[in-house]
């Protein structure tokens, strides 16, 4: 099975390929454990995927943070311009970015080695034991690696790349932290399609899962 041999990628530090539901943003992404991260991640997911590289965070492990949804940031602030503000994106849900950070050591925060240390040292902040603590003396926003929080319940409330990728973190006994990036169509301009993905997939000898096989595994375990 796909998920299976998926789950054992990542345990690897290996690429998976998640595609979330034709009836959803019908995207596939790119998606590594954040605690393998190297700067060699980031280059095949910048030039193989070319989405926005993002971390995925567990939502208990961003409130530890004490991190909060962008759009509850915004609506509680003094800006004029409110309207401006997503509510549901027109695939059904409300977007799961927080804020944007790079870790202090980086220079300017968007090459290879600089993304890789801020994905690495997020996921290393899962094992502190004071987490908020760490974090704001280790981190610095804006910066250039968005945040996107899980949803609380995970695929019972949301079925999007961030929840999907951080339950097969989960399932796999790994520091709930990825990094996911979507997949782009150079030839299209728009997203990559599962056909596409899949044959990528076969090429390079990364697992390709279905959204649809996730949620199934979800009512079973």
């Amino acid at each position: 099975m796909s998920l299976e041999t998926g789950l054992e990628s990542l345990k690897r530090g290996e690429f998976v390929l998640l595609f979330d539901s034709a009836g959803r943003e019908n995207e596939i992404d790119m998606v590594v454990a954040a605690e393998f991260i190297t700067p060699e991640h980031i280059a095949r997911m910048r030039q193989n995927a070319g989405g926005l590289l993002c971390i995925a965070l567990e939502n208990n492990f961003a409130k530890s943070l004490e991190l909060q949804y962008m759009h509850d940031t915004l609506a509680s602030s003094s800006m004029s311009n409110k309207e401006m503000i997503m509510g549901l994106a027109p695939y059904g849900d409300y977007p799961t970015f927080s804020l944007s950070v790079n870790h202090y050591q980086t220079y300017t925060g968007i090459t290879d080695k600089d993304r890789a240390l801020t994905i690495l040292e997020m996921a290393n902040i899962y094992k502190v034991e004071n987490k908020q603590k760490k974090f704001t003396s280790s981190f610095k926003t804006p910066g250039h690696v968005p945040l996107l929080i899980a949803s609380e319940g995970l695929l019972a409330s949301r079925q999007g790349h961030t929840e999907m990728s951080v339950y097969l973190t989960q399932i796999a006994g790994l520091t709930p932290v990825t990094a996911i990036c979507e997949m782009m169509d150079a030839e299209t301009y728009s997203a990559l399609s599962v056909d596409k993905a899949e044959k990528f997939g076969k090429q390079h000898g990364i697992p390709l899962i279905d959204g649809k096989e996730l949620l199934e595994y979800t009512k079973v375990n």
